[in-house]
């Protein structure tokens, strides 16, 4: 089992910042989190793929964060943080923080946070 603690969400204005983290703590001993990312939600429309991260280090970015947003992750601490730079109104949404474990047995399991909410407005 692995629980997903998020941070950092909030009310920023227009072309502000905002840092999100999101801590994984893991039950098993032998399992590993593999990866770590950011989804994004909007009222109507499905969750969004924002930013991932591997345990390697390879990223993986929405276009329409590119250049903006930087994702980053702490492997001795299984904590992920997206820095979200030049905000723009169309970003608020629940960001939501997702991880893959692979346990022991050799499978994978995704896991989701609670979300937080990112308003970005004047």
């Amino acid at each position: 089992q692995v629980q997903l603690v998020e941070s950092g969400g909030g009310l920023v204005q227009p072309g502000g910042s905002l840092r999100l983290s999101c801590a994984a703590s893991t039950s098993g001993s032998a399992s590993s989190i593999i990866t770590m990312g950011w989804y994004c939600q909007t009222p109507g429309k499905q969750r969004e793929l924002v930013a991932v991260v591997t345990a390697g280090g390879t990223t993986n970015y929405a276009d329409s964060v590119k250049g903006r947003f930087t994702i980053s992750r702490d492997n001795a601490k299984d904590t992920v943080y997206l820095q979200m730079n030049s905000l723009k109104p169309e970003d608020t949404a629940v960001y939501w923080c997702y991880a893959i474990e692979r346990t022991s047995q050799g499978y994978d399991v995704q896991y989701w946070g609670q979300g937080t909410q990112v308003t970005v407005s004047t």
